[in-house]
């Protein structure tokens, strides 16, 4: 077997306008385009400090001047009150069209297995676009299942402010 020509490493916060392209091209990928409004001032401040909101890997292919980044998956982790124990949630991963069939994408979760592993984490969750059938059938190989039972809601700023703004009884919120 031939050794990769790739390698994947966690992301740091000078990897952030490499992560910002490729979440670009990710939402060119995924129709979604008109939908980023990030910046990049937005993952300096929720992706640095003694609790980041979210963590990153990298996978990058050698070039002219070292390494290109090529890949990311980005994540976080909540807790499942069910197992009582915390779940890696991938919120997204990319790999660009040219670098795919090369086992980064796979390299990229089995590395988010091994921080799960890690973490000791009850389990590994993400979601996928009903459209992208090769991301559906490429997760199904590595025995991932969907969750069919189980639909996703969202709340946008706009009714997460209505809603906070909303009294639902007459006494104060203890802090």
């Amino acid at each position: 077997m031939s050794t990769p020509n790739f390698r994947i490493r966690e992301g740091n916060p000078s990897d952030f306008p490499e992560i910002f392209r490729l979440v670009q091209e990710l939402a060119e990928y995924e129709r979604l385009r008109h939908e980023v409004v990030a910046t990049l001032d937005d993952y300096q401040k929720f992706g640095t400090g003694a609790a980041p909101y979210f963590h990153t890997l990298l996978a990058e292919v050698p070039d002219k001047d070292g390494f290109r980044a090529v890949g990311f998956a980005l994540y976080f982790f909540t807790f499942s009150t069910f197992l009582g124990k915390p779940t890696l949630y991938l919120e997204d991963l990319f790999v660009e069209p040219p670098h795919r069939g090369q086992g980064i994408g796979k390299a990229l979760l089995t590395e988010l297995a091994r921080i799960a592993l890690q973490k000791d984490c009850g389990r590994m969750e993400w979601a996928v676009l009903n459209w992208n059938a090769p991301a559906i059938a490429f997760y199904q190989s590595l025995g991932a299942v969907p969750q069919s039972e189980w639909t996703v809601y969202r709340l946008t700023r706009e009714n997460i402010q209505r809603l906070a703004e909303t009294s639902t009884h007459s006494g104060h919120r203890s802090r």
